[in-house]
């Protein structure tokens, strides 16, 4: 299998997993992020908020909102937190509630074409429908 084929083989993947995760639009709007409490977390330990966003990818999001970044794989988002806050380790934060990335995608930079594929494969199957 060449280079070339194997890109587009990822890239099928990646548009059909993101495609999975369609958003829900009657639930409440995305969980606002604070900074943790520092009785709950040291503020000398570096924290993260790991969760996904409303169409499915996961975000990594440094709970002071100096890093972030958008993945398609949770071991994706807890190895870029792992990696932000090296040497030391970080507290991983796992919210229930979806939440978004409000801060520069400094993660996986495929995602901006995923998500303009999700986009586009959702007007398509629209317009089939119709």
């Amino acid at each position: 299998m060449t280079l070339q084929m194997c890109e587009e083989a990822a890239m099928a993947a990646i548009a059909l997993q993101a495609s999975r995760h369609r958003p829900d639009t009657t639930q409440e709007p995305a969980a606002t992020l604070r900074p943790l409490d520092p009785d709950v977390v040291s503020a000398a330990i570096p924290a993260f908020f790991i969760g996904r966003n409303r169409t499915g990818l996961w975000v990594a999001r440094e709970a002071n909102g100096r890093v972030g970044g958008l993945f398609l794989f949770k071991s994706s988002a807890v190895d870029f937190a792992n990696r932000e806050s090296a040497p030391t380790r970080c507290a991983l934060v796992f919210p229930v509630e979806n939440f978004e990335l409000d801060i520069e995608n400094r993660g996986n930079p495929v995602i901006a074409l995923v998500e303009a594929a999700r986009q586009l494969l959702a007007r398509m199957v629209a317009r089939l429908k119709t």
